[in-house]
Formats: C-alpha cells, structure tokens, sequence
C-alpha cells in the first residue's frame, strides 16, 4: 500500500474513538488527512458542490445493476445509494450518509495522487508500451480524469471478488496504439481512458464479467465475444459523449450468460 504512514496512524486513531469523537476530530476544518483531497463537511442528500463530486467519483464503482453514477456535483438517491454499498462492502455503518467514518476509508484506499492503492496510472497507461497521456481525442488532462474513474470502478470490481489482484492488460491507448491492436475499434473507449482489459488469476473471467455488471461499467466483453477469450474487457461509455456508442449500455459475453 502507497499511503503514508502518518495517513495510517491518523486514520486509525480517528476510527478507535467514539463516534462523538470521530466527528470532532475529522470535522475540524483543513486538517489535510489526506494528499489528494480532503472533506469538510458530512454530505447527504440535498447536498451539492464540487466535494460531492469528488465522493461520486470514488464511489461510482458501487451502482445499481445496469447502472451508473453521474459525477454531476448533487447528491441525489442515486448517490446515497452508491454511498450505502461502499459503507456495506466495507464493513462501515449503513445510512447512505458520507460523514467521518466514510471519509477516513476513502483516505484508507487512497493514494496521494488520488489513485486507489490496488491501481496506478502506470498500469492504465500502457499505450502499446510508449507511455503517455498524449495522442488521443482528449487532452491529456481529461483522459487522466477519466482513467481515475476508471480506476476507482476497478477499486470496487476487486473488492467484490475477495480483495484479490485484478490485473490490467491494455488501459489507455493513443489513436496510433489502437490502430496497432488487431480488432480494435476505430472509436474504441481505450482512446478515452474510460476502458481497461482485465485477467485474473483467482476469479474466472466470467465471475470478472458477471460482478463488473454492478460495478458501474456501461460496456463488458468477455468469453465468446470475438477476440475476448484470454480477457475481459469493461468500459464507461455512457459517461462518455463524445463518440458514436454514448448514452448505451453494450454486454456480451455470451459463455458467460451474458
């Protein structure tokens, strides 16, 4: 794990206290827990702002079936929702409320560099091996975004399947990349950032196919689609509007039910 160790100590003094302490402790106004972003205030439904935005990108991985979570700053059902299977995967206290107890998981899981900790950009940049954020139909900085969507999405697919290593083998790819990969789609999502193809070596990629269908993933293909017999590939197409397969939710799988 990549977090500091003074993250650690804070975090687990912060969760041996009682809760009217708890609050008192993360409440306190900048007390920078964190590296990459730290909440000030206890979020719920109603709330709106860019604090609420970044709690739906972290908790994107935890949609309903067939579903997402819009990143769109206001905390609606849909979120409280998100926000209550994180709480139930990790064994914190179920209201759908995003308040200390919440906060100081999502420091847990996360890296400075707003990575989760079993993720990197390293490994959804692979671009045929280049490297690079550069040469695709985003700026740098958007792709980045996304693949930290992505990320968080995975964060949540590998806790689903018993915390074991999920392992990525082609996230983003420049347009020349893609050109280079056998069966790639012009508009393929790895342009965007929003893809990675996965394997794994103690979860079957049906059971990777099968779970991602609850983790917020919009496009899945695995075992008996063309070209996707060593791997299973997830996407985010519906949140991204930019090509011809927005706004859709496209599965097969279809040795896997799917």
């Amino acid at each position: 794990m990549r977090v500091n160790t003074l993250k650690r100590a804070v975090i687990a003094f912060a969760l041996a206290l009682p809760g009217a302490a708890i609050a008192t402790l993360v409440a306190a106004p900048a007390a920078h827990a964190d590296g990459c972003y730290t909440w000030q205030r206890t979020l719920s439904q109603g709330r709106s702002g860019a604090d609420v935005r970044q709690l739906q990108i972290r908790v994107a991985g935890w949609a309903a079936y067939r579903d997402i979570v819009r990143v769109d700053g206001s905390y609606g059902p849909e979120t409280a929702a998100a926000v209550r299977r994180f709480q139930s995967a990790y064994g914190l206290r179920v209201d759908g409320i995003a308040g200390p107890q919440t906060f100081a998981k999502i420091y847990d899981l996360q890296d400075n560099d707003c990575t989760p900790k079993h993720f990197s950009y390293t490994e959804l940049d692979n671009g045929c091996g280049k490297g690079g954020w550069s040469a695709g139909p985003l700026s740098p900085t958007a792709t980045r975004e996304n693949a930290i969507r992505t990320m968080w999405k995975l964060e949540a697919l590998r806790r689903s399947l018993g915390d074991k290593p999920i392992y990525v083998s082609s996230g983003f790819r420049s347009i020349a990349c893609n050109n280079q990969v056998s069966g790639a789609a012009a508009d393929s999502q790895h342009l965007y950032g929003n893809a990675a193809d996965l394997t794994s070596r103690s979860s079957s990629l049906c059971q990777l196919a099968r779970t991602a269908r609850s983790r917020g993933f919009s496009g899945i293909y695995g075992p008996g689609y063309p070209g996707h017999g060593n791997h299973v590939h997830v996407d985010s197409r519906r949140e991204n509007n930019r090509d011809r397969s927005s706004n859709t939710t496209s599965w097969s799988a279809p040795n896997c039910g799917i």
